[in-house]
């Protein structure tokens, strides 16, 4: 398979940083994008670094870029993970739809999460989807003022499966031939997860929440060779798919099914 090129977004540390030394190892040109030590340095958390992003990727890309791994995201609980979770993901694919579809072979993979299952506010989500940022972050400080806090990640993860389903079927995307997937970890050790498993409180209750009866918490590079995959030209007709790669959690954690 030739060198690809491949941009992604917390590429500095955590899954980003796994996927892109993975792609590296196998010879792939990687354009990285975070706060700092990245080919592109931007703040996705506001509407300007993200449109400065797409301009600088795709300047560097040339105007072909055959993948997007979006690893970007915060997990401390506030308002501002609505605009990096969801909207620095989905106004990255956006931008960059056309550089995507002058590639033979363009991929989107996105980073989901097991808590999108989870409780989440059935208005922030709407509300993401329907592309108000303002009133999403408005909504997220309401459910902080509120004392509900910890579902604004899992409204961002939750926002955006639903976006990536419509999107990956649309004519921009799948019309286009780029197909449009997610990842959904469970806990992952990270530099955003050490704080939290080295706390045996809090890991009792990641441990009750999220039960990874295979394999316990992950690695990063076992999230990133699942994103790798998604990306590759091997994949050629899953489209809109949220793939839980969890040791088990979703299916222990999720309603039973309607098939059982």
């Amino acid at each position: 398979m030739s060198a690809r090129v491949v941009a992604v977004t917390g590429s500095a540390s955590g899954i980003g940083a796994a996927v892109a030394a993975m792609l590296r190892a196998r010879g792939d040109r990687v354009i990285g994008v975070d706060l700092k030590d990245a080919e592109v340095c931007a703040d996705l958390s506001t509407a300007a670094g993200r449109a400065a992003a797409v301009a600088a990727v795709d300047d560097q890309a040339g105007g072909v870029l055959d993948g997007i791994v979006t690893c970007a995201g915060l997990s401390r609980a506030g308002a501002p993970q609505v605009s990096v979770n969801y909207f620095g993901t989905t106004e990255l694919v956006l931008g960059l739809q056309p550089a995507l579809a002058a590639s033979s072979a363009g991929r989107v993979a996105l980073v989901s999460s097991i808590s999108s299952t989870q409780p989440h506010d059935a208005e922030l989500v709407d509300l993401c989807v329907a592309g108000d940022e303002e009133a999403a972050l408005a909504r997220a400080e309401e459910l902080v003022a509120g004392g509900r806090p910890h579902e604004i990640y899992s409204s961002t993860k939750a926002a955006l499966n639903r976006w990536m389903r419509t999107v990956a079927v649309s004519s921009d995307f799948a019309g286009a031939g780029i197909p449009v997937n997610a990842i959904a970890p469970g806990v992952v050790l990270t530099p955003m997860t050490a704080e939290l498993v080295s706390d045996p409180q809090w890991k009792a209750i990641m441990d009750r929440a999220v039960p990874m009866p295979l394999g316990g918490y992950a690695p990063p590079e076992a999230i990133a060779s699942a994103l790798l995959w998604l990306i590759s030209p091997d994949n050629t007709h899953m489209a809109g798919q949220t793939v839980f790669v969890d040791g088990g959690a979703q299916v222990l954690t999720a309603p039973p099914s309607v098939v059982e």
